[in-house]
């Protein structure tokens, strides 16, 4: 619950407060938005979630060796060998 509230509070000042930002004609934070900050946002997305499913890959495989070990322990444990 502790991790949850952060993410509550930030989502919300998301939805509600950050579109009052946005009436700029286009202009963000990084200036005017063209067709080149667009195409960047969309790599960098398409890169992050790329890096993600790697990452969150190569922990379940982690996981999954850890759980067949423990598995592997218990049965040697039941068969006395």
């Amino acid at each position: 619950m502790r991790r949850l509230a952060p993410l509550l509070v930030l989502a919300t000042w998301l939805l509600l407060v950050a579109p009052a930002f946005a009436g700029d004609n286009g202009e963000g934070l990084v200036g005017e938005t063209d067709d080149r900050i667009i195409t960047f946002f969309c790599l960098g997305l398409v890169i992050a979630f790329s890096v993600l499913v790697a990452l969150l890959s190569a922990l379940q495989a982690a996981l999954d060796r850890r759980k067949e070990a423990r598995k592997a322990t218990e049965l040697r444990k039941r068969v006395g060998w």
